[in-house]
């Protein structure tokens, strides 16, 4: 099986050349508050460099028409969703045509239960870890036996592993869980939002 991978949290063009250049499958670009944090008009920027890799746009708290407008805006191919969203959101925005990953922060075995229902209406689900006070890019990793869980219950569906991963460690977690996808963030950066 061959696994994906998409560097999340570019801010700079540059970065996303080189990512794509390198065989990023996906690319992201954060639009919820914190360091990596971009506007949709230096999104577009990313995606023009980015030669065709697709660009997910990771929303946290925006309404689904504010996530259609920065999509338009800023090219972007799906959307990321932090937080609090419907079914009927993600059903929204793939009827727009974006690739929809919902996210499922695991802080106990029983939030691996959500992992059904978020995978109902979404092209992927995102398994991370939840970290107090964070929402992504805290270099925090899940851990590999809940990982595994999560595959286990997402069987047939497309899952994203992310929280802590590095160049030193990808490779066994891989070997481990099977994700579809792995997406790094802070464990590729010399700073926050710089790859």
């Amino acid at each position: 099986m061959a696994v994906e991978a998409k560097i999340c949290g570019l801010t700079r063009p540059e970065d996303a050349a080189a990512a794509a250049e390198h065989g990023a499958t996906y690319l992201g670009v954060v639009f919820a508050s914190g360091p990596r944090m971009v506007t949709p008009a230096r999104a577009l920027t990313i995606v023009a460099a980015a030669r065709g890799v697709p660009v997910l746009g990771v929303f946290g708290s925006q309404t689904v028409d504010e996530i259609l407008d920065t999509a338009a805006t800023a090219r972007l191919a799906g959307a990321q969703l932090h937080g609090d969203y419907s079914g009927a959101d993600a059903a929204r925005l793939r009827a727009a045509g974006l690739k929809v990953w919902r996210v499922v922060r695991i802080a106990a075995v029983s939030d691996l239960d959500r992992l059904e229902v978020a995978a109902t209406d979404a092209d992927a689900v995102l398994v991370e870890p939840r970290v107090a006070h964070a929402a992504g890019g805290a270099g925090v990793a899940l851990a590999l036996s809940v990982a595994c869980q999560a595959r286990a219950r997402l069987a047939g569906r497309r899952m994203v592993l992310a929280g802590g991963l590095t160049p030193v460690g990808v490779a066994g977690a891989v070997a481990l869980v099977r994700p579809d996808v792995v997406d790094v963030s802070s464990g590729v950066e010399h700073l926050p939002g710089i790859k």
